[in-house]
């Protein structure tokens, strides 16, 4: 079973739910890979936006292309929201993948998404949902993070996850890290897909 993460990070939130997503499919014995989408914003852009450590860290991850999506048996997006949609780097990645379409490369692959906002409201759910509607064009079957995760029902702390993926909360400046609770929603997430992957290839 291939499971693979494909993800955008800017500071390096995203990259630790990627991780742990990764071990919770591993968990399941699946084989899987990490990549990252191509980053687009220049090099001083970057450094402007206070994230030149974060993604020196981030520097050995290898660059998703197309293909790799159509050799996986899952894939998990890792899609930050900017302004209630998804981060612009994964838009251009996923709209890199016409032929992948056209020739339903991805048409019955399991397909779940993961998010992060700076603010508890600022749209995790929006952008899961609206990136929903990109796989369900390639006809994938999407798969979410059930409220048998009883950890996305938590009022003892903030923290993201949702029914329709696993989140993380950032903080305005990106200094608040995954907490606990959202690295387990995110490993949660990881062994349901790799599961159900099995599953349909059963």
């Amino acid at each position: 079973m291939n499971i693979l993460i494909v993800f955008h990070s800017t500071y390096g939130h995203m990259y630790r739910m990627a991780q742990a997503a990764a071990e919770g499919a591993r968990e399941t014995g699946a084989d899987v890979e990490i990549k990252r989408v191509p980053e687009i914003l220049s090099a001083d852009i970057i450094e402007a936006m206070g994230a030149t450590e974060a993604q020196k860290q981030m520097a050995d991850v290898p660059v998703a292309t197309p293909e790799d999506l159509v050799r996986a048996d899952g894939i998990i997006f890792g899609v930050p929201t900017r302004f209630g949609n998804m981060v612009g780097q994964m838009r251009m990645f996923l709209d890199s993948t016409g032929p992948q379409w056209a020739s339903g490369a991805l048409v019955g692959k399991v397909g779940s998404v993961m998010s992060s906002t700076a603010t508890q409201h600022g749209g995790q759910e929006s952008t899961i949902l609206s990136t929903h509607t990109t796989l369900l064009h390639h006809g994938m079957v999407v798969v979410g993070l059930p409220y048998a995760f009883q950890g996305q029902t938590t009022i003892e702390e903030v923290s993201g996850g949702s029914p329709y993926g696993a989140s993380t909360i950032t903080g305005g400046d990106g200094s608040r890290l995954p907490s606990d609770n959202e690295l387990a929603g995110a490993r949660y997430q990881g062994r349901h897909v790799a599961q159900i992957a099995g599953k349909l290839a059963g």
